[in-house]
């Protein structure tokens, strides 16, 4: 992807979480920058809350991925969330749901997709097909 490449959502967690799944979609697909990383780590939970809100400023992304279903950067989405119902969040995301997210919402061309309004709903797409890629064996 080019240096002015479109942002289509921002992902966030603990650590290293946002930063790893995202050079995993970079190595994967080589389009990582479609994806802005948050980190957690040594901000309180109203600075978290202003990061986000800085990343979508930033970014015009309307959709946010995080690691844990109740962890901070989980909170802190859902207090953006009051001020923006625009904003869609998925929460215990993987390297399969932020691919199949790039790819409903990023052409071939790294252009986005005409006429793509509904990322709500292309975020429940993928969360339902990267659902299916959990699979235990063994054992």
């Amino acid at each position: 992807m080019s240096d002015d490449a479109v942002v289509v959502a921002v992902v966030a967690g603990h650590g290293r979480f946002a930063e790893g799944m995202v050079s995993a979609v970079e190595q994967i697909t080589g389009r990582g920058a479609a994806f802005a990383t948050l980190s957690n780590a040594g901000l309180s939970p109203a600075d978290l809350e202003r990061a986000l809100l800085d990343r979508l400023d930033a970014t015009g992304a309307r959709v946010i991925f995080t690691d844990l279903p109740a962890g901070s950067c989980t909170m802190a989405a859902r207090r953006v969330q009051r001020a923006r119902p625009d904003v869609v969040l998925v929460t215990g995301a993987n390297v399969a749901v932020l691919m199949e997210f790039l790819f409903a919402a990023i052409s071939p061309l790294d252009t986005p997709v005409a006429g793509l309004v509904d990322v709500a709903e292309l975020a429940r797409t993928a969360a339902e097909k990267a659902r299916a890629t959990l699979v235990a064996s063994g054992g």
